[in-house]
């Protein structure tokens, strides 16, 4: 079975194609802005490099959110036109916060753990799950100090690409487990990606908004 997944929500651009057990290829970058100029000829390298029809793949997972506006729609439009082109290839839709969760090591799962993604404005976009990494909260957009006043208590883990700006100054929780990233690793949304189809629970790509996209509007002369 060939699986792809890919994300282009935060600040990079991550791929990955596996068939069965195997990584075939995968493909990370840093780029805050062109994810989308970067996905498809990467993509379409990294299947040639692999001996792998299009037509061979199986599943494709994409990251729906949160993060950029204009990366999120990028990737959930590839991922949508690849579902024209191949009909019979399953598509799945899968948020930062489930993929993020799955980089946690059994050993480093807390009463509390969240994942902590940048906004690069003065809040964060968080959610927190139990001990068994289910949700206690829905994803939101929250400042700092709220963030701290829903971890108070009992040992805490945090992942994410927010988690280096979140913990710049000491915060006065009781840590557990700390997992810093640029960016989503693909393995991880991936793992996520086959878990929700293990589960029955693949959902098809719709974007995770947790807020209105910055606009500016065009001045009056």
């Amino acid at each position: 079975m060939y699986s792809l997944a890919f994300d282009t929500s935060g600040a990079g651009c991550g791929i990955i194609l596996r068939h069965d057990d195997i990584v075939l290829s995968k493909f990370e970058q840093m780029a805050e802005f062109g994810q989308a100029e970067i996905l498809l000829p990467q993509i379409k390298k990294m299947l040639a490099g692999s001996a792998v029809a299009f037509k061979e793949l199986d599943n494709l997972f994409v990251c729906v959110g949160p993060g950029s506006f204009t990366g999120v729609r990028s990737g959930i439009a590839a991922a949508r036109a690849f579902g024209f082109a191949l009909p019979r290839l399953r598509i799945g839709g899968v948020s930062a916060f489930d993929a993020y969760k799955q980089t946690f090591e059994e050993d480093e799962i807390a009463e509390k753990n969240a994942v902590i993604i940048e906004t690069r404005r003065d809040d964060f976009y968080v959610q927190i799950f139990d001990r068994h990494l289910e949700k206690l909260e829905e994803p939101q957009a929250l400042i700092r100090e709220d963030i701290i006043v829903r971890l108070k208590g009992g040992l805490v883990s945090l992942v994410g690409d927010g988690v280096e700006r979140f913990l710049s100054t000491p915060s006065g929780l009781c840590l557990h487990a700390i997992k810093m990233y640029d960016f989503l690793p693909p393995e991880a949304l991936l793992k996520a990606g086959l878990k929700e189809l293990n589960d029955g629970k693949l959902d098809f790509p719709k974007p995770l908004y947790l807020r209105a996209p910055d606009v500016s509007l065009p001045k009056k002369v």
